[in-house]
């Protein structure tokens, strides 16, 4: 018996590090705003619910399978870029002169590097382009034209302004109905090896000024991610992130205060943005795999899967 128990006492600690080293989470979103069920039809809504299972089942499928936070995040956030049912990649919403000019940006908890695209109108997948902006380059954030000749040099895969614009965004455009409603996407997630990688991409606020910058490319504002706290992704009205640093205060409350993960994004989101008259909401995910999805809206796309265990939900109900 004694030879037993000494056998595990030495056996005890690579069990707890294989155990604790198996956790990981994934958060993703699909834009937070005021979409009621009276505005959407049950087969519409199906095919928001379908889009975002798909979409997590392939991320917690690949972090199950050892993939890097990094990988996982730029996976779901391209897969969402390319499905028009968002606001970012193809789908995005018009600007004021009837075109489409996207964000994004990435960040790595492991070292605090980042990278960020913004107002590019050709690069297919700008979350890619934000990714290769924080490995490829000394800088974070590269705009326009400098962007895309950033990205050509890399081989990103370019379209005609045309591939991003859809019947219905257009029709939003004409009508000027697109700003109750936000699609920015994002993810979070957090991998075996203890990483978190956090992202966001959008086309921004429809009609918006031609060169307009939203929160969705703005380390801190719109994305952040620390190995020693969380990774955030956030969706809403970008004004109000950027001059709330919503994403970065999240962080620095879970560093500063004793209060937890949902605790601190009840507040910033609640009180903080509310105060503000801010709207929106946001995803985080923190060192241990918690999850939190707040918005002060009566919708958010979002779902989530902590080791396999999923929730996917549109509205504030649920």
């Amino acid at each position: 018996m004694r030879q037993l128990l000494n056998f595990l006492f030495i056996l005890l600690p690579s069990i707890l590090v294989h155990l604790s080293a198996q956790n990981y989470a994934l958060a993703i979103h699909g834009g937070a705003g005021f979409l009621n069920r009276s505005d959407i039809s049950e087969y519409q809504v199906q095919v928001y619910r379908e889009s975002l299972s798909s979409v997590l089942a392939i991320g917690d499928s690949m972090l199950n399978a050892g993939s890097s936070a990094l990988d996982v995040v730029e996976t779901v956030i391209r897969l969402m870029e390319n499905d028009s049912i968002y606001n970012a990649g193809k789908g995005s919403v018009l600007n004021k002169h009837g075109m489409v000019e996207c964000d994004a940006s990435f960040m790595d908890g492991r070292n605090l590097e980042a990278g960020a695209v913004t107002g590019v109108a050709h690069i297919k997948n700008p979350i890619t382009a934000a990714r290769l902006v924080m490995e490829k380059s000394p800088h974070v954030m590269l705009a326009g034209k400098g962007a895309e000749e950033f990205a050509l040099l890399h081989n990103v895969p370019f379209v005609p302004n045309k591939y991003f614009i859809t019947a219905r965004k257009h029709q939003a455009y004409v009508k000027k109905l697109g700003n109750r409603k936000h699609g920015t996407v994002g993810a979070v997630a957090l991998d075996i090896s203890g990483n978190i990688a956090a992202g966001t991409s959008t086309g921004g606020m429809n009609g918006k000024a031609f060169g307009r910058i939203g929160d969705s490319p703005i380390i801190g504002a719109g994305t952040y991610a620390n190995n020693n706290t969380c990774g955030v992704s956030c969706t809403g009205h970008g004004e109000y992130y950027i001059r709330n640093v919503v994403a970065h205060d999240v962080s620095a409350m879970l560093a500063y205060t004793s209060k937890d993960l949902q605790e601190v994004t009840a507040e910033i989101i609640h009180e903080k943005l509310n105060s503000r008259a801010g709207a929106g909401g946001l995803i985080a995910v923190d060192k241990a795999g918690n999850i939190s999805m707040e918005f002060n809206t009566t919708s958010m796309f979002r779902a989530s899967s902590k080791n396999g265990k999923v929730y996917v939900a549109i509205f504030a109900d649920e």
